[in-house]
């Protein structure tokens, strides 16, 4: 028990550290940021429970205002800013990323780097669509279209979520959780 109170704050911190990475902010409002692989590490090696419960806590201390989100943004502002469906579908995109690793065995990184690919981009790009064309006042398509520059950069960080998940596992094979 202890130890997973400790693994999910970990990996909330991690997520609030992976802000400080100098962010890049494009016409649509929404900034590339390093928070996803976060996401995307909290699945692979944490599981889909411990996983969503690590960025659930990020999200809530966001929430409560600590400027933890890229550019030091924090507050329920967020909550009403293009960014809501990113934010709001980190747990998912974690959860189902980490699912993946638990069900599916095979090389460790191959199977993190597809379940950050299904988990932290096609699932949390629905989210961030979604909030994106609510608050924006577009259409999904539309929408869709404002975040095809996000699509390269996130397709990198699948590739690094497999590989940072498959040296863990070469040298701290119980630190991968989602395998335990």
């Amino acid at each position: 028990m202890e130890k997973n109170v400790t693994y999910i704050a970990l990996f909330a911190a991690l997520i609030a550290v992976l802000g400080l990475v100098p962010q890049i902010t494009l016409a649509t409002g929404v900034p590339i940021t390093a928070q996803s692989l976060g996401v995307m590490l909290c699945g692979t090696v944490l599981g889909a429970r411990r996983g969503a419960l690590a960025v659930l806590l990020f999200v809530a201390l966001v929430a409560l205002g600590l400027p933890l989100l890229s550019g030091g943004r924090g507050g329920l502002g967020v909550f009403a800013s293009p960014t809501v469906g990113f934010v709001l579908g980190f747990p998912v995109a974690a959860f189902v990323t980490g699912w993946i690793v638990e069900k599916w065995r095979g090389q460790i990184g191959l199977v993190a780097s597809v379940a950050a690919f299904v988990g932290g981009v096609l699932v949390l790009y629905a989210f961030g669509i979604t909030g994106m064309a609510i608050v924006l006042g577009k259409s999904w398509p539309a929408a869709s279209v404002l975040v095809a520059a996000y699509i390269p950069g996130d397709l990198i960080k699948t590739v690094l979520a497999g590989l940072i998940t498959q040296g863990l596992a070469r040298l701290r094979p119980h630190a991968v959780l989602s395998r335990a």
